[in-house]
């Protein structure tokens, strides 16, 4: 029973080992509608990227997009500009620290917008809700985050007393000559 459990545990350890090269051979970028309108919300997938984060990049969009995700898989949502011209527009997708590491396009179709009531595209990405809080958070300092200075002392302390009860108890036993455990 014993050597069925270690094949399993090894099974699973080679498996996710070669994950990530399964990852790697699938970089590259999908884009639902396959074929957007001007005017068109678009939702973006990028897989080859070993990082949480990314940032794609095309002509097509409105604003350079922010892709997040994990595992490899990258995701986010952007628009095509109103005043687009059909034809067919590159993708450059920045992860890892590296400029246009994934690369792929998308097909914008002839026609208005996607609906009859859609409004023009804004230039640059809108500000929208939570008073810019989120702006605000991801400037946190992280020595404010992290334990203090009377975290680290508290903790000594007590660190400090276990061992001292401890070395105490031991004492107690070996001078009375208590073995029991």
């Amino acid at each position: 029973m014993r050597s069925v459990r270690i094949t399993l545990c090894a099974g699973a350890v080679v498996a996710a080992a070669f994950t990530p090269t399964a990852y790697a051979a699938d970089a590259g970028v999908r884009v639902t509608p396959a074929s957007p309108a001007p005017g068109s919300d678009i939702q973006l997938w990028a897989t080859g990227c070993a990082g949480q984060t990314g940032t794609a990049k095309s002509a097509a969009f409105v604003a350079d997009t922010r892709l997040t995700g994990k595992d490899g898989a990258l995701a986010g949502e952007t628009r095509v500009p109103t005043s687009l011209e059909p034809g067919t527009y590159d993708i450059k997708v920045s992860c890892d620290g590296y400029d246009d590491k994934i690369k792929g396009s998308v097909t914008v179709a002839a026609g208005g917008s996607a609906s009859p009531s859609a409004h023009a595209s804004p230039v640059a990405p809108v500000r929208a809700g939570g008073g810019g809080a989120a702006t605000q958070l991801a400037m946190v300092d992280a020595r404010q985050t992290g334990p203090g200075t009377w975290h680290a002392v508290i903790g000594l302390v007590l660190a400090s007393v276990a061992a001292v009860a401890v070395a105490v108890r031991s004492a107690r036993r070996s001078r009375h000559g208590d073995a029991r455990d």
